[in-house]
């Protein structure tokens, strides 16, 4: 007589390996997107997606829920690969001025190296919210991780840090808008080290502007560790 524990432990067994196959072959579905993209367009179809995966159309929707779902899952995919370049840079280090370019600069530059999945990443989302959430959930994040950089930078020095939440919540929606209005020109008359300089004069400026009202001066070549009383 087949032992009961023994037989549901193949099953078990068997679900496990099904369900390490379907996420698989959910991120090299993912992974074909993301390729096809990045050589199509930011408008690639499904069909060119299957394609790459050798999969008959209908079977891509298998892992996903509809077109609204698998869109989601590629903004997430690429999400992770712009934070992977993005987050360090959100620990910052040297000088004041120098953190605000390099993390200027990585965005900018996985832009460059990236332009159709950052067009995806903006493109109105096929959902009826009309709006993606994880590209939204992101902007929160580092919005986020900006406010508490400035509070502890505003607490070293004795002052109120209600406002930076709200400081970092506008620059980062001040980045978002002046890029994606530089990739909207046709002719763009910036360059993107023009860019570059202009975001983080401006970063610097608001910084700058607020920390004076508040009564406290800081030179953009402070150090850092030295700014957050580390």
């Amino acid at each position: 007589m087949l032992d009961a524990t023994n037989a549901a432990a193949d099953v078990d067994g068997r679900s496990t390996r099904w369900d390490a196959h379907k996420v698989r072959r959910r991120l090299d579905i993912l992974d074909a997107a993301i390729a096809a993209i990045e050589h199509d367009g930011p408008d690639v179809g499904v069909k060119a997606i299957a394609e790459r995966v050798a999969l008959p159309r209908p079977a891509v929707y298998r892992h996903f829920k509809d077109r609204a779902d698998l869109d989601e899952q590629i903004r997430q995919r690429i999400l992770d690969s712009l934070m992977a370049e993005l987050a360090p840079t959100l620990q910052p280090d040297g000088t004041v001025i120098a953190a605000i370019e390099l993390a200027v600069g990585t965005y900018l530059h996985w832009i460059e190296r990236h332009p159709h999945l950052h067009a995806f990443l903006v493109a109105p989302a096929h959902t009826t919210a009309g709006a993606s959430r994880v590209v939204a959930g992101t902007k929160t994040e580092i919005a986020a991780r900006a406010g508490e950089i400035f509070a502890t930078a505003l607490a070293a020095n004795g002052k109120d840090t209600r406002l930076a939440k709200p400081t970092a919540t506008g620059l980062v929606g001040f980045v978002d808008a002046t890029v994606n209005r530089w990739l909207a020109d046709e002719h763009r008359t910036l360059t993107t080290a023009q860019l570059a300089e202009f975001l983080t004069r401006s970063i610097w400026s608001v910084l700058d502007g607020n920390l004076r009202a508040l009564g406290v001066e800081i030179a953009p070549e402070s150090p850092v560790g030295e700014v957050l009383g580390d």
